[in-house]
């Protein structure tokens, strides 16, 4: 598996960096995740960077080198997440849960599998054209949707959110794949820091255009520019889509050299000096998992008059 992967994550206006993103790959699996910690609860900054570590532990344990079933290993490894989140707000004795957003995307043979809960977004961009893109899961979101078949005076904001990590329901997780891959295709996971002030049409424009070296900052410093003193916190991860096999002389990430048991990743081990994979041997996360799945066994069972 060969790729090229760029990405920038700045503070804006913010008090502090909320943002977490990064990846993980196996020799011929990878891993691209972005969260985005909510402002308005407590240690967003922890609630993205679990989720993350969550889900690098789960992808570790599970591609050897590949994963059996990718969507349904997307939709636990949030699912995971999620349950992490509670454990440590109820572990911290806090009064409110940390809460996230996020977004993901598996890279396998020559498929691209993504999950999201939130408004953190994918975008896949081939050619000149924008070929697939999230659907958020806001109320102004869910507005659009449904203004072709009703009229709606009142404008939604666009920051209210329907579902998250870390909320007491259980989140909403989108899934989409398999979508087949082309030579130069890019994806782009990002914030809402970034979508919120710069448009699909210019987000497409630059990466059709540009190198995502170059298209990645350009698009960061738009939305900086655009946001203003109280910008958002922008973080950006474009990956672009070289083959699912080594092409030699290519540039970027070659996975060829790695072995079936050898894992590679950025995201951080350790939060606040918390090992997080502390809490996340195999029968913890077979525990967590069957928790999960048995509640969901639970919720969609037909009830009994």
């Amino acid at each position: 598996m060969r790729f090229s992967v760029y990405q920038v994550s700045r503070k804006g206006g913010r008090e502090k960096n909320e943002d977490r993103m990064g990846y993980s790959y196996t020799r011929d699996s990878g891993l691209f995740a972005l969260a985005d910690g909510m402002g308005g609860h407590p240690e967003g900054e922890v609630a993205s960077q679990l989720a993350l570590q969550t889900m690098s532990a789960l992808f570790q344990r599970d591609a050897k080198p590949t994963l059996a079933d990718p969507l349904t290993f997307l939709n636990q490894a949030i699912m995971a997440g999620h349950q992490q989140l509670l454990r440590y707000s109820a572990q911290k004795a806090l009064g409110d849960t940390p809460r996230t957003t996020i977004v993901a995307c598996l890279l396998q043979g020559d498929s691209a599998y993504w999950a999201h809960c939130g408004d953190s977004r994918l975008y896949v961009v081939r050619g000149d054209k924008l070929v697939a893109r999230t659907r958020d899961h806001s109320y102004s979101e869910l507005q659009d949707a449904l203004h072709s078949v009703v009229a709606l005076r009142e404008r939604l904001n666009r920051n209210v959110l329907f579902t998250c990590l870390g909320s007491p329901s259980k989140p909403v997780i989108d899934t989409a794949g398999p979508f087949t891959m082309q030579g130069g295709d890019r994806l782009m996971l990002c914030s809402d820091g970034l979508w919120g002030t710069v448009t699909d049409a210019s987000i497409t424009e630059q990466l059709a255009l540009h190198a995502i070296t170059e298209s990645v900052p350009e698009l960061v410093e738009q939305a900086l520019r655009n946001g203003g003193p109280k910008c958002d916190n922008v973080s950006v991860m474009a990956v672009e889509w070289e083959a699912s096999e080594v092409a030699s002389g290519a540039a970027g990430v070659s996975t060829q050299a790695l072995g079936e048991e050898v894992f590679a990743s950025t995201i951080q081990a350790s939060v606040l000096g918390h090992d997080a994979t502390d809490d996340l041997d195999d029968a913890e996360i077979e525990r967590s998992i069957k928790e999960i799945n048995d509640a969901i066994r639970r919720s969609s069972a037909p009830k009994k008059s």
